[in-house]
Formats: C-alpha cells, structure tokens, sequence
C-alpha cells in the first residue's frame, strides 16, 4: 500500500487532478503540488479549499520545483513523503521527474510522452526513444512507472485492451477523439498550445500492414458519427498511444483520428505556412532570439482560461474490429464528458477534465496495490477493469457498443 501523493505541474489538468486527489484523500493521504510558479500551486490548492473538495481533513501543501532538476523534484519527494508522484508538467520534464521517483522509489504517473524542445516527432516507437530506456532499472529496483495514464493515451489504451480480451483476434484499433463544445474564442487550443502545435507540424506515424506508415496532418480524413456529438470529421493524427499500442499488438492496425474545424485548420495553415509554429529560434531585427512556437503560444488564450464560458461535449473512444468464433466483431468503448459540468465540479473545461481524472484513478490503484506494478507498464498492460470501475465512481464512466460487421450498418447493442 503507498499513500500521499505529490502533483507536478500548475495547469488545468493539475487543477483536476488537484481536485480528484482532494476527493480522495481518505485513500490518497496527504497530497502536496509543486511548480516553477508557487502562486499558481496556491491558487490550485485554494480553488480545492473554496468548493470544499477535500473528503476528509487532511494536508495540501505547495512547493516550488524545477522539474527538470531531478535532484530538486528527488529531494521534494524526500520531503513530503510522497510515494506517489503524477506528472502532469509539461511534456519536456517527463524523464527528469521519473529519474527522480527512480531514485527514491516513488510510483511515477504521467499522461504524456517525454519530448525534447528541440525535436519533434521523433523514428517511431516513440516511448523507445526516452521512457522505455528506463523499463528494465524500474524492474530492477522495484519502481512502478504507469506511462500515458491521461484519456489519450491513457483510458484509450484501457478501452482497447478491454475490446481485444474480448476477441479471439484483433484486426484494427481506430482511436477517435471528437471535442464537440465551443470556448467562444476567435482560436485557442484546449491544452498547452506549444505540445498542441507540436503534434500536427511533424510525420504522422501510424501501424498499418504490420509496419510504420506516414502521412501528413489533415491529409487523412474521415467523417465519424458517434454517440451523442453526431456527425464529426476527424483527420489522422500523429499521437502517443499508437506507439505503444502497436508495440503490444503488432497484428492490428492502430490509427488516431482527432476532431478538427475548418476554422482550426485554416488558422493552423497560415501559423504554419509563415514559419511560426517552428520549434527552431531566429533571430529579429533587433538580435533577440526567440523561438516562434513559444510567441504564438505566449499571445494565445492560456487554456484553463477557456474553463467558465466553455459548453458542449466530448466523445471520446476506440473502435475496435477482430474476430470471436470465427465471425466478425466489433466494440466501440468510449466515454462522454460536458465541458460545463465539468468546470462547475472543479472549475476547469472538459478537455483537462478528461485527461486529468484518469492519472487519479490510477494513482488510487497503485495505493490499493492493484496497479502498484513494481516495473514499468503501459496502461493497456494492465487490468482495464479496476481501472473503469474508479473512473466511474469519480467522473468518466466507461460505455461500450458491441455488434458484428454488416457493411454501413451496424447492429450496435450497448452493453
């Protein structure tokens, strides 16, 4: 059993996490948050206190850290006790922060791939570039690391394996996320702009006929009508789960498919078309130096600023195609979020809501000891079923279609 929990990071998916870890502190024990900025720590933990979140009464404390300083992050875990680390800072700290609970032999969660600033869609299988480099030293020292523990990748990967335990053979993982709600703003991202921009300027890299494909963003696209959003088109997307979806399930094709506007691509081709969502730096006239991604994202809207006038829904899910019994099946599992619950539950849009509810879940699996690993898993390594009963208990509950294949028509039957 582990207990008390340290938060990396201060930004809207924080502040869900903040929140769920509040909720559960019976479980979770004493929780702590720390950041570059210690007043957006405070504000976080003060957001907590205004709407009564902690279940019992309990310690919350903010610190201040460099999360790419691992002895800084190693000595803040020795501090407070932490046996449990979720990291939900930016992308580019992800190893710094593992090292850390490496050294000190707290369990690591985190929601995304480890990037570097200066490169972007690295040769495929991404996670083999940075965390899985580490897989065989959390095994030797007994460190549970879970990997990609957000909605995608995350509960994606969850959904997928929970299909294909189904099945007597997998075909084909499509993973297709539809935001259907409108934040009323002339353009903003829902996440972090400069880790947004990143995913859609490098290759797509998806599995297809058992090897590596390429192709470029919105150059394929396909029009998905799901439960609740309806009709939504949707363009293949370079993106963390299929690298380690196709590592565990090598015989099926594995695709991610994100929802997109004319708007948002018109806006995305001219930023991208001018230079400015490069990750490289110039120079100006005047001899500054400046890198453009991080100028666009410095003028757009900071996304937990999108949170209160925010409405609509999510869809969120993976349909997965094989075979039992020698016929034709296929499962849709998936879930639906609404950005203005979401927000009046813990004061962050629908987007962050998502992603930050399942590293929750998690870390409550590892302190019950069901996901306490011990080595380092993704989460489709791991039994989906404990993990879709906390996440219906504290905000994502898990639906799934099942049905055979009869060319357009599906004869869908929830289950």
């Amino acid at each position: 059993m582990k207990k008390n929990v340290l938060i990396i990071g201060a930004g809207g998916v924080a502040q869900v996490v903040a929140h769920k870890c509040a909720q559960n502190n019976d479980i979770l024990g004493d929780l702590h948050i720390a950041s570059r900025t210690k007043s957006k720590c405070d504000a976080i933990i003060e957001s907590v206190r205004e709407k009564g979140a902690m279940k019992v009464a309990g310690t919350f404390e903010a610190h201040q850290v460099n999360a790419r300083d691992t002895a800084a992050v190693a000595d803040l875990i020795r501090k407070t006790g932490a046996q449990i680390v979720i990291n939900v800072g930016s992308a580019f700290v992800n190893m710094y922060v593992l090292d850390a609970c490496i050294e000190t032999g707290a369990a690591y969660i985190d929601t995304a791939i480890h990037e570097e600033p200066d490169k972007i869609c690295e040769t495929p299988p991404w996670y083999a570039n940075y965390e899985w480099k580490k897989r065989d030293l959390c095994t030797e020292k007994g460190v549970t690391a879970i990997l990609g523990a957000g909605f995608d990748p995350g509960v994606v990967n969850a959904f997928a394996r929970f299909a294909i335990d189904q099945m007597d053979e997998v075909k084909s993982i499509d993973i297709v996320d539809i935001n259907a709600g409108s934040h009323g703003k002339y353009f903003a991202t829902n996440f972090d702009p400069e880790i947004n921009f990143r995913e859609f300027t490098g290759t797509v890299y998806y599995w297809e006929d058992q090897q590596w494909k390429e192709t470029s963003m919105f150059a394929s696209g396909h029009k998905w009508d799901l439960p609740v959003v309806g009709p939504s088109q949707a363009y293949q997307s370079g993106h963390d789960e299929v690298h380690s979806l196709a590592t565990n399930y090598p015989q099926a094709d594995v695709r991610f498919w994100m929802g997109f506007g004319d708007h948002y691509i018109n806006v995305f081709t001219v930023l991208k078309n001018l230079g400015l969502l490069s990750e490289q730096p110039v120079k100006t006239a005047e001899g500054l130096e400046v890198v453009p991604l991080k100028v666009v994202k410095a003028v757009l809207p900071d996304p937990a600023s999108l949170a209160p006038n925010y409405t609509g829904k999510t869809c969120i899910g993976d349909l997965v195609k094989g075979t039992k019994d020698g016929k034709d099946v296929e499962y849709f599992v998936y879930n639906v979020a609404d950005h203005k619950e979401a927000y009046e539950e813990v004061g962050s849009q629908g987007i962050s809501y998502t992603a930050g509810v399942p590293p929750v879940a998690a870390a409550i699996l590892v302190a019950q000891g069901e996901w306490d690993a011990k080595t380092m898993k993704n989460v489709e390594e791991l039994d989906p079923k404990p993990f879709f009963t906390q996440l219906d208990r504290i905000g994502l509950p898990t639906r799934v279609l099942v049905g055979g294949l009869k060319g357009e028509d599906k004869a869908w039957t929830e289950i």
